[in-house]
């Protein structure tokens, strides 16, 4: 194998001809865009397609969609990762963990200003699972109620 002329002087050990997928930038968009609204005191909201990979209280959900506050005084434990945006959040008096897969925020913005930008939706690929998600419930039995037992 020749070595390219730029690197005449160093040995090519090997050549990898696969083209390399750049990772996508939306998480870092996001990242950035919650930072600056934590910068300027203006408290950060996501827009949210939802669907069966998309954990969130149903009840709240309007058109396959969920505008969701993700500020510091609204959310716990809030992790923007490359893949998952996670954190747990009350609804009605009652704490939900939420999981929403990064390809699914639609828009960020700042509430009090309207500041912030849309993003494609990008449909989630479940060859991925989330990490540290909470284990699936077991399913019930179909009886409920009490049972005597002498």
């Amino acid at each position: 194998m020749q070595n390219p002329p730029f690197c005449r002087h160093f040995p090519i050990l090997a050549y990898n001809t696969e083209p390399i997928m750049p990772t996508s930038t939306k998480p870092y968009i996001l990242r950035a865009l919650c930072e600056w609204c934590s910068d300027n005191s203006l408290t950060p909201h996501i827009l949210v397609w939802v669907n069966e990979h998309t954990r969130v209280p149903m009840q709240y959900v309007r058109d396959n969609e969920i505008m969701l506050n993700i500020g510091a005084t609204a959310t716990q434990n809030l992790q923007i990762d490359n893949d998952w945006i996670s954190f747990s959040a009350r609804f009605g008096g009652q704490a939900h963990d939420i999981w929403i897969p990064v390809g699914h925020v639609l828009s960020l913005f700042a509430r009090e200003t309207g500041e912030g930008m849309g993003f494609e939706l990008e449909a989630y690929r479940p060859d991925t699972p989330p990490e540290n998600t909470p284990a699936e419930t077991a399913p019930r039995s179909a009886k409920k109620g009490l049972k005597l037992v002498k």
